[in-house]
């Protein structure tokens, strides 16, 4: 009887550690976003993409010593756009990067992030919100404990891809000037 107690108890412990299947979801995330390949954890800057291009598209300066530095804007072939680049605190002070989540309420759990982006189409007149999981994370890079003074961090921003034809969109994020950028691929 023991023996049989021991037994069922060893079968429900390792069917308890066997997951739900998230291997394989992981494999298909892996194909839409690299952001989602991270298995839905909050995403920060080391969860950024690591091909930074030297290209610069577009620099944009805050009032608080905040710079953007966007690198490339890339077309994938899941229908998405992808904007890295660079942001830099060149103040003398920490930045918490207020109202950079946006004003929509699913995004406003997102913290110190970059879920407030969008792209603008100014000829189709359209504008092109950031993606987000559907635990209303965004795509995009999160700043868990800010910017100290004097450092940078690569960031990251996804987004519905735009028709083939639209090369050209305004970035914008709360609080800092609009980039005019051109997308490539």
């Amino acid at each position: 009887m023991a023996a049989a107690t021991a037994a069922a108890a060893l079968a429900l412990t390792l069917t308890a550690c066997g997951g739900d299947g998230g291997g394989d979801k992981k494999a298909d995330d892996k194909t839409s976003t690299p952001a989602a390949a991270s298995g839905g954890k909050s995403q920060s800057q080391s969860n950024a993409p690591t091909t930074q291009s030297n290209e610069v598209l577009a620099t944009v300066t805050g009032g608080d010593g905040i710079q953007i530095v966007v690198n490339s804007a890339k077309r994938d072939t899941g229908g998405f756009v992808t904007v890295e680049g660079v942001v830099a605190n060149n103040s003398s002070q920490g930045f918490t990067a207020p109202g950079w989540q946006g004003s929509e309420q699913e995004l406003r759990d997102n913290g110190a992030s970059m879920a407030g982006a969008s792209l603008v189409d100014k000829t189709g007149k359209k504008r092109y919100l950031i993606l987000r999981d559907t635990d209303g994370r965004c795509l995009c890079t999160r700043f868990p404990t800010g910017l100290t003074a004097g450092q940078k961090i690569p960031f990251y921003a996804q987004f519905p891809a735009p028709p083939a034809n639209v090369t050209e969109v305004d970035f914008q994020l709360p609080t800092m000037p609009t980039a005019t950028i051109k997308i490539s691929g």
